[in-house]
Parts: structure tokens; sequence; C-alpha cells
């Protein structure tokens, strides 16, 4: 393991406008290690992502990113230093074809290395192979998914962020995005940070989890050990939240 973190998050405060987003966010992603945030909707999840991203700016705090500090980095040069993002509500473009959006998706890398990840990414998803020639905006919200994540990892990440992959999404699909990304993490070691409000399937997937309430982290630990919480099981996982 590499003597520093892949992501490093110390003091984060943010805000939009005079609205404060996060107030003193520490978080930390190892290489090779699948990390989630939970928590509420409006707890700051996204924006903590989108910070790390550089939109908002950080009012406070420091970002560091592959031991490099990226806090007021703009944020096409960031997405060139190895972060790859899957965005909340996913973002794909609709007007093109399937495969358009994957060109996108390795616009920043050498051309040699598109067939070769074009094929691991059609391995992951194989509906996409057959909708490759199939305008975006037609698919199913899982394929759009699956699309979003496809499109992240033909930039060739370090870091892939995910913000609310399985929102909106059939329990079927849900299951098939979360086991791709444990396919993506055990046979490549891709390391991952993500967001999520389903927090059964968040910390059954992630190595670690942390959880953030009114923008603060509160707890953190193992995914089984916050799994186990009686705190995180009434606010989280009971009335049928997985």
């Amino acid at each position: 393991m590499s003597a520093h973190p892949m992501l490093k998050v110390e003091g984060l405060h943010a805000a939009y406008g005079k609205i404060v987003a996060l107030r003193g966010v520490d978080v930390e992603v190892a290489k090779g290690e699948i990390v989630t945030l939970i928590g509420a909707n409006g707890a700051g999840k996204s924006t903590l992502m989108m910070s790390i991203c550089g939109t908002p700016r950080a009012k406070a705090g420091q970002i560091l990113f592959d031991g490099e500090d990226i806090t007021t980095t703009p944020t096409h040069l960031i997405m060139r230093k190895g972060i790859a993002q899957s965005p909340e509500g996913r973002r794909i473009f609709a007007r093109m074809t399937v495969m358009e959006n994957l060109q996108m998706g390795a616009s920043l890398v050498d051309e040699q290395y598109f067939d070769e990840d074009l094929n691991k990414v059609f391995d992951l998803f194989p509906r996409l192979k057959e909708r490759s020639a199939q305008r975006g905006g037609t698919l199913s919200g899982g394929e759009q998914q699956m699309l979003a994540i496809g499109r992240a990892l033909m930039s060739r990440p370090k870091m892939l962020m995910l913000d609310e992959p399985s929102l909106g999404l059939a329990p079927l699909i849900v299951k098939q995005i979360f086991e791709a990304v444990r396919e993506l993490n055990r046979n490549e070691g891709l390391t991952v940070f993500f967001v999520e409000q389903n927090a059964f399937h968040a910390l059954k997937l992630a190595h670690r989890g942390y959880v953030l309430v009114n923008g603060e982290i509160t707890m953190t630990g193992t995914g089984a050990e916050l799994l186990k919480r009686e705190d995180v099981r009434a606010a989280y996982l009971e009335g049928g939240a997985h």
C-alpha cells in the first residue's frame, strides 16, 4: 500500500452562499478501497462529492488526491489527475448514442487504449453493447446508470466516484450495479468512493463507511461494523431501507 491515501479530505467546509453544507469533514480513502458515505437526503453527501471535483470550492480545509493538494485545482485538471465521477442523476448525453457517450468518456485517454477499455465496459455491462447504437435518452434508468459508470471508466480513473448509483432503480438492477462495482474493485483493484442513501447495499459493498449528518461526520467504521450498530440501523435501515 502507498504511503499516502488515494484521497484525504481534512477539515473541509463548503457552502452555497450563506447556506453551510459541510462543517469540518474528514474522510480518507486508501488505494484499492471501496468507501461509502451514507446519510439522509440533504446531509451534504453530494456537496462533498462536488467539492472534491472543485465545485463548490472549499471554504476551508484541504483535499489531497494521490498525495497532491487539489483544493484549488480547476475541475478539468482534477479530472486529468485520475478522478472520474458518475454524477447524481447520471447526466448522460441524451441525444448521443451509447457509443458516442463512451467515446466522450475516453476523450482524455490515449486512443490506443480505446478498444481494450471498451471491451472491459461491454464485459461489465453487456446491455450497453446491445444498445451501442441507441440514443442515451431512450435507455431505461438502469441502463443509463450503467452508461454513466461506463463513461467514467473509459477515462481510466485511479478513483471512481459514484453519486447515488441506486437512486430510482429497481432492486434487481441495483444488485447488478453494485456487483459490477465489486467486480471492478476485486479484479482491477479500482479505488471507489461513493455516496448512497441505500445504506444496506452501501455498507454490504464497502470496506469502510462514514455517516454524514447535517454536514458533519458522526460515525465511521467498517461496513460490517456500521451495519451492526443499532443507531445506524434505526436511522437508515429500519422500515425496509434494503
